[in-house]
């Protein structure tokens, strides 16, 4: 039998999950505001995947904000997951600490986005990477110089994380874009409305200046011997291209991280192409006591902020670089679309719906449980996404028999809310 857990249960007035620019900005108004505030992160360092910590040295903004924080007498609880909700507005958390319930008065979700990653024939080869996974493991100081890399995909974080692999020595074979030249010339327009994004990109042109574009191009296959070695890319009108590299790149935009904001109950509405935590002019979630900032709420940029401004050029990428609407025409019967469970497309093209699909395949049952194949299938097939299920992430079976010390048998936070 388990040992009694005898730890005190954490408790704060302002708990804030994601360390983001968002999660630290919101973190460092409750503190100012007098209020015992908890910031959690699932990462070890703060900072969230724009201020990323570069081989451990934190981003100057990031110090900046810790010490703030450090100074309001404000915690900190890095390299920590929320496992489960659990009721009267506690969750069971696990980290270094170990399992432990967290019991807040108000709760700010800043969970951030993730890579939206779509199968294709070859893209579980080794060397296939998101274009935003790689830029943050090159960051964390794995090796990257001398290697030929190619970047593909859509949206402007593509441009970043090229610069970032150039910058750190890799030989950037291209960059590939599947916005043609009239759209892209379209979104400059745009762009001009906003002089630090026009800036920004004038930054990331010039670092980039002698790389190939490849506009209005799209990876069709990735190829190689045990691992990548070439990548094929169809143009309009049944043009063909072979770029050899030894890493590929890939992208095709941001998904909000709403996992946790589903399982507390709060309602999710589409904005800038992907589903968001719904949330009003003051971030006030659906739930009582529930607020959201950042990109959770929205891809919007961390600048964004419920500005205007920012929502209309996150609106402009929305409509310049959009999910492809024929990505299902690109897979083959024997593309692997759950890497978790080893479900191929064939298995799946014919299911009805996401249920249905995890039933008959086990498709999001695995290791990611649907944060990946879950995430494609939906944009692919346009199905719903399915109800939220705990725990949240993967746990260690301590943390869940944690919860026989004390079971929870009173009612949950969706229910103090309605």
């Amino acid at each position: 039998m388990a040992e009694p857990d005898t730890r005190p249960e954490l408790r704060a007035q302002v708990l804030v999950v994601g360390a983001g620019p968002a999660g630290l900005a919101a973190a460092h108004a409750a503190a100012a505001a007098g209020r015992d505030v908890l910031l959690l992160d699932a990462a070890p360092q703060a900072g969230g995947q724009i201020w990323r910590a570069r081989q451990g040295v934190l981003a100057d903004p990031v110090a900046d904000a810790l010490a703030g924080l450090a100074a309001a007498g404000a915690r900190v609880l890095a390299g920590t997951r929320v496992t489960m909700v659990l009721p009267q507005r506690t969750l069971l958390v696990d980290g270094p600490q170990g399992a432990q319930r967290l019991r807040w008065e108000r709760l700010i979700l800043a969970t951030g986005a993730r890579e939206r990653l779509l199968p294709l024939p070859g893209w579980t080869l080794p060397g296939v990477f998101g274009a935003g996974g790689l830029q943050a493991l090159v960051k964390g100081g794995w090796p990257i110089r001398g290697k030929r890399v190619l970047v593909a995909g859509t949206g402007p974080l593509l441009l970043a994380a090229a610069a970032t692999l150039r910058a750190e020595g890799a030989q950037v074979s291209g960059v590939v874009e599947e916005a043609g030249t009239a759209a892209l010339a379209r979104f400059a327009g745009a762009l001009a409305r906003h002089p630090r994004k026009a800036a920004q990109a004038l930054r990331l042109g010039a670092a980039l200046r002698d790389v190939t574009m490849m506009r209005g191009w799209r990876v069709a296959a990735i190829e190689g011997d045990g691992r990548v070695e070439r990548v094929l890319l169809a143009g309009e009108g049944g043009r063909t291209r072979t770029v050899d590299c030894d890493a590929l790149a890939a992208g095709w935009g941001l998904v909000p991280q709403t996992e946790l904001a589903q399982a507390l109950g709060c309602a999710l509405a589409e904005r800038f192409g992907a589903a968001a935590i719904a949330v009003d002019g003051a971030q006030r979630s659906s739930v009582a006591g529930v607020f959201a900032a950042g990109e959770c709420t929205g891809v919007a940029g961390a600048e964004a902020a419920r500005l205007a401004r920012e929502h209309a050029f996150a609106a402009a990428v929305a409509a310049t670089f959009p999910m492809p609407r024929d990505w299902a025409d690109r897979l083959r019967d024997d593309t692997l679309v759950c890497r978790c469970e080893d479900v191929r497309w064939s298995a799946l093209r014919a299911q009805p719906d996401l249920r249905a699909a995890k039933l008959a395949t086990r498709c999001g049952m695995g290791h990611c449980q649907g944060r990946l194949c879950h995430d494609a299938l939906a944009a692919v097939m346009h199905w719903p996404r399915l109800p939220q299920r705990e725990p949240l992430t993967p746990a260690p079976l301590a943390t869940l028999l944690a919860l026989l010390d004390n079971p929870p048998d009173t009612p949950s936070n969706k229910e103090l809310s309605t």
